[in-house]
């Protein structure tokens, strides 16, 4: 049986759900979509990427604990280069500049206020390769 799969929606574990909220929306440019510390979970979007935010208590009960790493898989260099570019000038949390890696992946790192990372990259390496082949 072959199956396509959606799109990962990852849950991001933060402490406070309305400052992470915030920098998300402020600092990297998602929608907040649903949800709030009432309910402990938050929806967040950007284009056709989404993810949870979820709070401790929330998380409690799956056991799920952070810092998360999560890859965002973009389409070209430019695209990753010019994320970086949006990201820097909104004072985003930013562990690398993109940098073209031996590996075939051309890369850069962000984090959260929680300590989350987000490895943002354009695989150019894959391409490369199957001509090779």
């Amino acid at each position: 049986m072959k199956s396509d799969f959606p799109g990962a929606v990852p849950e991001i574990p933060v402490r406070d759900l309305t400052a992470a909220e915030a920098y998300y929306q402020n600092n990297l440019g998602f929608s907040l979509d649903w949800g709030g510390e009432e309910l402990g979970l938050a929806g967040i979007s950007k284009g056709n990427c989404r993810m949870f935010l979820a709070n401790q208590e929330f998380r409690k009960e799956y056991g799920n604990v952070g810092p998360t790493l999560t890859w965002l898989n973009l389409g070209s260099k430019d695209e990753v280069d010019e994320l970086y570019r949006v990201w820097s000038a909104s004072n985003a949390k930013l562990t690398s500049a993109p940098e073209s890696k031996p590996w075939g992946l051309h890369e850069f790192t962000a984090a959260d206020l929680d300590g989350n990372l987000f490895r943002v990259f354009y695989d150019f390496g894959t391409p490369e390769r199957a001509k090779d082949a």
